[in-house]
């Protein structure tokens, strides 16, 4: 296991925290999104994952299920998801992205296209390519250690 100087932590922890606090969507592309954090996030897992119950949510996300609980009663009640009964034949209802879910997550996730696109105009593609790389590497470590793989897809 490579041993990494604490400055180059520090560093890779000051980006991180960096990071965390940018929407990427909305005030840099000028369209304001629709979706809160969570409603983004537990739909982005839904629309590749397909219907899950509160339980695979929450182990998705390493969540107490009461969180997932509360966000998701606030997705019903706005109408971006409906409850299914499993489609799998389980005791546990589902969770399905619904039509409006879908279109306010598609305009969102373009929203958040555009304002990438807009801060990364002037790197070259290699650059790019070596930033896909280097989040897909730092994001499966992450998912290794946790044991809890995003699909991707």
């Amino acid at each position: 296991m490579a041993r990494h100087s604490r400055e180059a932590l520090g560093v890779v922890e000051r980006e991180l925290i960096l990071l965390s606090r940018h929407s990427l969507g909305g005030r840099v592309s000028g369209m304001e999104r629709k979706l809160d954090r969570s409603a983004y996030h537990l739909l982005s897992r839904m629309r590749v994952q397909g219907p899950m119950s509160i339980g695979e949510l929450a182990e998705a996300f390493g969540l107490d299920t009461s969180t997932v609980n509360r966000q998701t009663s606030a997705m019903l009640r706005l109408g971006l998801v409906e409850r299914i009964a499993d489609p799998d034949g389980g005791i546990a209802r589902k969770l399905r992205i619904t039509g409006s879910g879908a279109e306010q997550l598609a305009a969102d996730r373009e929203a958040t296209l555009d304002g990438i696109a807009e801060l990364i105009a002037d790197w070259t593609p290699e650059q790019v390519a070596a930033l896909c790389e280097s989040l897909i590497h730092f994001n499966t470590s992450i998912e290794r250690l946790e044991g809890r793989p995003w699909p991707r897809g």
